[in-house]
């Protein structure tokens, strides 16, 4: 019964954002008084709601006026890539943040929204049912997080520290990392290094400058073929490598924007009979468990992913205070495994 009520909540929310032309989360605004929402928007926003026998439910306010003690955690859904609440990243950082909750006695409450509606994630705290949200990654959406800044949503981001930014970030040194990481093949006298990303998203195109930057600090030229694009996802990452490979293009080694990206990497260079490390070094980026247990085991760029989320815990309950914490960005570290080796 309670879950067919909150599904019917949902679709009459659904119904008079739609009539009003607005957003979900506008609604649930205007619906629970917020000041945020205009006079004349909140008058009609209620006047709609009372023609479809709406029912507000005042008692998700009075738990957001007292002591709420759950935070949401929303990892957006991008529909271009439909990467996967189960993907190794993801699991890593929800398992870090559930523990550093745990500690501070919240609960945890896990969303997903449309990466591309990201004012709908203020919903879970204008309805009461989170006191603060930590958003993980911010899909090419910066514009999107600056204005919920502005609008006082309390919030904290996974993902780059970047320019005119109004939220507070946490998140590893990707441009670091990507310098070590080419740095590292560079060194073993690798010189033609793919890159395997999508530099449209803010912490690959950091990782992708710090790439650029080990070419030209070791003085070897870029060659811009060697630029792979491809989404977080195995099966995008496969398609790829596969299509990389079929132009004949010689390379000698992979940095890889993530683990998941590399592993499936180095699962078509094998059916190529290219040797990994031999032929073609690899390394990755996150340190994900499986990076240790692959074939074979995998160098990579570790984030420092059990300290990320007491981190972005300890700077969302200091906004909840009242507070503006300082965005943070955490080091990072070369973990060398069978995956490179110096070049023949």
């Amino acid at each position: 019964m309670a879950t067919a009520e909150n599904d019917k909540r949902r679709i009459q929310m659904a119904d008079i954002a739609r009539l009003a032309g607005v957003s979900t989360s506008t609604v649930s605004r205007a619906l629970n008084g917020s000041t945020l929402i205009n006079e004349e928007t909140r008058q009609r926003i209620t006047e709609l709601a009372r023609s479809l026998n709406y029912s507000i439910n005042l008692s998700a306010k009075n738990l957001r006026l007292g002591d709420n003690r759950t935070i949401g955690v929303v990892i957006p859904f991008d529909r271009k890539t439909r990467q996967h609440v189960s993907d190794p990243f993801f699991l890593g950082m929800l398992g870090s943040l559930a523990d550093a909750l745990t500690d501070r006695q919240y609960d945890l409450l896990l969303s997903r929204v449309d990466a591309e509606h990201l004012d709908d994630l203020a919903g879970l705290y204008d309805t009461g049912r989170a006191s603060g949200i930590i958003v993980i990654g911010q899909w090419g959406h910066h514009d999107q997080l600056n204005e919920l800044a502005v609008r006082r949503v309390p919030f904290v981001v996974w993902g780059a520290q970047l320019p005119r930014q109004l939220y507070c970030s946490v998140g590893s040194d990707n441009l670091s990392g990507g310098m070590l990481a080419t740095g590292h093949l560079l060194e073993l006298g690798r010189q033609r290094i793919a890159f395997l990303g999508d530099t449209t998203l803010p912490e690959a195109a950091q990782r992708y400058e710090g790439y650029l930057l080990a070419h030209r600090k070791h003085g070897v030229p870029v060659d811009p073929r060697l630029h792979i694009p491809t989404s977080f996802t195995a099966a995008e990452a496969q398609a790829a490598m596969q299509a990389f490979l079929d132009q004949g293009i010689p390379l000698d080694g992979i940095f890889a924007a993530s683990d998941l990206i590399a592993m499936n990497a180095m699962g078509v260079l094998a059916a190529h009979g290219l040797d990994v490390p031999r032929d073609v070094s690899v390394v990755g980026y996150d340190d994900i468990e499986a990076a240790a247990h692959c074939h074979p085991p995998l160098t990579t760029i570790r984030q420092p992913i059990d300290m990320a989320g007491a981190a972005m815990v300890e700077c969302l309950l200091a906004m909840i205070e009242g507070q503006r914490p300082e965005s943070r960005i955490l080091a990072t570290s070369l973990k060398i495994r069978s995956s490179t080796c110096p070049a023949p």
